[in-house]
C-alpha cells in the first residue's frame, strides 16, 4: 500500500517559483513511477509530469516543459516538482500520483493519488 501527502502549495506572483513535495509511505515506493496531475476550476484534470522509479525517465506536459522539473529522492521517500516562471494558467490543485509501472500520461493508470495541494498564481 502507498499513501501520498503533498505539500508546498501556496500563492505566488506570476514569474515566481514554488516547489511541491510529495511524501510517500509504503515499502515499495522505490519501485513506483511517480507523477503529478493538476486540475483547475471548471477544467479537466491534466497530466503535468512523471518520473520513473530510478529517475532515469521523465515526461512533461508541453505546457510546463522547460519551466517545471520533477525529481525524486528514494532515500527520503519524496518526489518533488520544482515550478519556475509560473503563469496564472498554472493555477490549479496539484495531485501526486503513483503506479507500479512505466511512466505514463494516462490518469486512470495511476493506482494511488494524494489529496492535492492548491497552487495559485496571481497576475
Amino acid at each position: 500500500q502507498v499513501q501520498l501527502v503533498e505539500s508546498g502549495g501556496g500563492l505566488v506572483q506570476a514569474g515566481g517559483s514554488l516547489r511541491l513535495s510529495c511524501a510517500a509511505s509504503g515499502r515499495t515506493f522505490s519501485t513506483y513511477t511517480m507523477g503529478w496531475f493538476r486540475q483547475a476550476p471548471g477544467k479537466e484534470r491534466e497530466f503535468v509530469a512523471a518520473i520513473s522509479w530510478s529517475g532515469g525517465a521523465t515526461d512533461y506536459a508541453d505546457s510546463v516543459k522547460g519551466r517545471f522539473t520533477i525529481s525524486r529522492d528514494n532515500a527520503k521517500i519524496t518526489v518533488y516538482l520544482q515550478m519556475n516562471s509560473l503563469k496564472p494558467e498554472d493555477t490549479a490543485v496539484y495531485s501526486c500520483v503513483a503506479r507500479p509501472g512505466l511512466v505514463t500520461r494516462w490518469a486512470d493508470r495511476y493506482d494511488y493519488w494524494g489529496q492535492g495541494t492548491q497552487v495559485t498564481v496571481s497576475s
